[in-house]
């Protein structure tokens, strides 16, 4: 149990105490974006996480194929920023009271809360999948895998979202002497439009990748994948990257949440049932006029960006505007050596141009290393890094807000 210093009791009366649970691209990003906003006012702010290191989720498909990516240590992104990093596992919340109780280090007080527990694969929902399949919600696990990959012949990767696409591609480029097959209940590129698609049934080609299309799996076992027409795939190492899950720490406190553990929130993004909770990325059950936005790291950086700018309003006393936001693209690597973005409408249907080749490449490359740098320069001055609020589709939000 952590006990508080006299300063840290005299702060507790006298300042706004905000916590950040999640130091993920949201959380973290959020943390420093509402110091830097209100770094002239008497707010405190905590950020809580199970690691010290900052794991960059856009390249853990690099990881499971053996490549070495740079270190970002979380306490060192915040240098200068004045907030306190509390490293554990949020526990329990209790939203009257306003505390969070961390795991081997106390309950903490929040007069807000900006809750950004992202999400991880889910492995529950098919037997044998949590006991015999690798997943890449773990750098270390992700790194593991990486070098039984090196000494194995087959690998099966099951799910065929984005995530499964770039990781089937990333260890079939990087492992040229291993067999790796991609299962998918549905069409590879679905949310493409023809071309872009095509163009990446192509390079799986190239790459050898065996696909098992309209194919739902059944069971994993130590050595196979069950299709659900009686097959089986023999495997040396299965990856699975379909489906996801949410802490159940929302749902558990007593906070509002959707079917799948989201946070219900209204137009600025507060929890409808507590309101000095404000939920963003994956954490989020969040709607534009066109429905519910899904979870990727497109949609969780302006969400995050939205709640600090929204909370450091409110804090000078002045109207905060709804939540606006529109999809703009869907890009997707394969391999180090080619890549397809397919630019869309803000529902995130596909629309009429796509890049490929060289252009493509750089352009993913820029996506996927851009948030560190990004976090690291909103010390200094705001960044955005929202590409589309919407247009016309979410315009009406502005005459409701």
């Amino acid at each position: 149990m952590h006990d508080l210093t006299e300063k840290e009791q005299d702060m507790t009366t006298t300042t706004h105490r905000i916590v950040v649970l999640g130091a993920g691209y949201t959380g973290l990003l959020a943390a420093v974006r509402l110091a830097r906003r209100t770094r002239k006012t008497n707010v405190h702010i905590t950020l809580v996480n199970p690691s010290a290191r900052f794991t960059e989720r856009l390249r853990m498909h690099q990881i499971a194929a053996g490549q070495k990516l740079a270190h970002h240590d979380i306490p060192t992104i915040l240098d200068g920023t004045g907030i306190r990093f509390v490293q554990g596992f949020a526990t329990a919340i209790d939203p009257a009271a306003r505390h969070v109780y961390v795991d081997g280090f106390g309950d903490i007080t929040y007069d807000d809360m900006i809750y950004a527990l992202g999400s991880s694969t889910d492995t529950s929902v098919v037997p044998g999948v949590a006991d015999h399949a690798w997943t890449l919600n773990d750098p270390r696990r992700a790194h593991d895998f990486a070098r039984r990959v090196a000494a194995c012949r087959t690998v099966t990767v099951c799910g065929g979202g984005l995530t499964g696409i770039e990781a089937a591609a990333e260890i079939a480029e990087s492992h040229p002497g291993v067999r790796v097959t991609l299962v998918s209940s549905g069409e590879l590129g679905a949310m493409m439009g023809t071309s872009a698609r095509a163009y990446l049934n192509t390079v799986l080609d190239r790459l050898g990748i065996v696909r098992e299309i309209g194919q739902r799996v059944t069971e994993v076992t130590a050595d196979s994948v069950v299709l659900a027409d009686g097959r089986r795939i023999a495997t040396d190492l299965t990856l699975w990257t379909s489906g996801v899950r949410v802490s159940p720490l929302a749902a558990e406190s007593g906070i509002e949440t959707d079917e799948r553990g989201l946070i219900v929130v209204g137009p600025t993004l507060k929890s409808l049932s507590h309101p000095t909770i404000r939920a963003i990325g994956d954490a989020a059950a969040i709607r534009q006029p066109w429905g519910r936005i899904h979870g990727t790291c497109q949609s969780g950086l302006p969400s995050a960006t939205y709640a600090a700018d929204a909370l450091a309003t409110e804090l000078r006393g002045k109207t905060v505007r709804p939540f606006r936001f529109g999809y703009f693209h869907q890009p997707v690597s394969l391999g180090r050596r080619a890549a397809v973005i397919q630019f869309t409408r803000a529902d995130d249907t596909p629309g009429r141009f796509h890049l490929t080749g060289w252009a493509a490449r750089t352009y993913k490359e820029l996506v996927s290393s851009s948030p560190v740098p990004a976090m690291k320069a909103t010390k200094r001055v705001p960044v955005d890094v929202q590409l589309s609020k919407g247009g016309a589709a979410t315009r009406a939000l502005i005459r409701q807000g």
